[in-house]
């Protein structure tokens, strides 16, 4: 039994890969119930082999039923799910859902408080619709790689997936808002989020420069775009992170660096002298770090008022005493890899937690339950087995 605050809603998961199962899994780890479909061969290899982290991170807590749709049978199994629901989250083609029948109009019809949320790559109208979508397509159209990397390397992708993750997000978010608005119209709706728009919402600052602006960002490599001196910095023994954004900060950070003469050189002394000078002021900042090791600067500028960091490597961050504080990585047990570490959530709330409950289950393995809830006697489970439907 789902435990937490969504505890109350059931839903139906439908999606594949990455963008679907992240919004999903923010609405599985504050307690609600859902109900994975799966292919009767299982969802292995989409999204990672089932074993792997990747897989195991992105289905926790969550049921698994597997399901033929393109048999009737199949079909009328999810109707009279959709019926007991709250929530349809998919992330097909924007034509898909028609040729199955899973569309919102079709499912509304069975459950008008149905919240049904469509991930799509590019949005479910307009002259991309029908076009595959892919997290570094998005990346690219979306401008964040013509952002990314060092002045003149040419196009770079981030390291993660973030149109995929932020699509994710943002439709848990429209969801939970749609789920709200119910409680005082009485109807569900459709909610639609996409990589491309979510990508672009992501750009933020970098976004309105050019739309407020019309200023073209440029790659600017480890350094802030705007905030000078941001950036990496080399020590004796490795790099750190120093972020003296404004002018008293800055201060802060030339104090520190026993180098007060640099607040007063006019090459350095507005923000925007030490964006036009900020190889300079790099080259003899770094000259000045270089004397010292990354964790006697980390200690005396933090104590100074200048933000500083380390710059882990992923083993290094789970190291961490304030990462291990958090409580972000948590155990559960899986039946066939034993005890794993999967990531949580980067919310709190005082009174209602959430929480891990259940390692990502084996491809149907709740097929039996589900459909006894959905009152199948055992028979007829067994006649939908030996028929393929699940």
């Amino acid at each position: 039994m789902s435990t937490g605050p969504l505890a109350r809603f059931r839903v139906i998961d439908l999606t594949r890969v990455r963008a679907g199962p992240t919004c999903v899994r923010q609405l599985a780890d504050w307690g609600a119930d859902v109900v994975k479909i799966e292919a009767p061969e299982g969802d292995s290899g989409l999204g990672g082999e089932r074993h792997g982290p990747d897989f195991q991170n992105l289905h926790r807590n969550k049921r698994s039923l597997t399901l033929n749709l393109k048999e009737p049978d199949g079909l009328e199994v999810l109707k009279r799910l959709v019926a007991k629901s709250d929530v349809v989250v998919e992330n097909y083609r924007p034509d898909v859902k028609f040729r199955l029948g899973v569309d919102y109009e079709s499912l509304a019809k069975i459950n008008p408080r149905l919240v049904y949320a469509s991930i799509s790559g590019f949005g479910q109208d307009g002259p991309y619709r029908d076009r595959p979508g892919f997290d570094q397509i998005a990346q690219g159209m979306g401008g964040l790689m013509s952002i990314t990397g060092l002045p003149g390397q040419g196009p770079v992708r981030v390291g993660i997936p973030v149109a995929d993750l932020t699509a994710g997000i943002f439709a848990a978010m429209g969801i939970l808002i749609a789920l709200l608005e119910r409680e005082e119209s009485g109807k569900g709706q459709w909610v639609q989020s996409s990589l491309l728009g979510a990508q672009i919402a992501m750009l933020d600052f970098q976004a309105a420069r050019w739309t407020i602006a019309k200023e073209v960002p440029e790659q600017a490599g480890n350094n802030h775009p705007t905030s000078i001196p941001t950036g990496v910095f080399q020590t004796a023994d490795g790099y750190i992170n120093i972020a003296a954004a404004g002018n008293d900060i800055y201060h802060r950070l030339c104090k520190a660096l026993d180098a007060m003469h640099l607040a007063t050189d006019p090459r350095y002394t507005t923000g925007k002298a030490r964006s036009d000078n900020r190889d300079a002021l790099n080259e003899t900042i770094e000259a000045i770090t270089k004397g010292r090791t990354s964790a006697d600067w980390i200690e005396r500028l933090n104590a100074a008022g200048v933000p500083s960091g380390p710059i882990y490597k992923m083993n290094e961050v789970f190291d961490d005493p304030q990462v291990r504080h958090l409580g972000i990585a948590r155990t559960v047990n899986h039946k066939v890899l034993g005890d794993i570490e999967v990531i949580g959530q980067a919310i709190e709330l005082s009174r209602t937690p959430w929480s891990i409950r259940s390692a990502t289950p084996e491809a149907g393995e709740h097929t039996d339950a589900v459909l006894g809830e959905l009152g199948y006697s055992a028979a007829e489970i067994e006649g939908l087995r030996g028929r393929k439907v699940v």
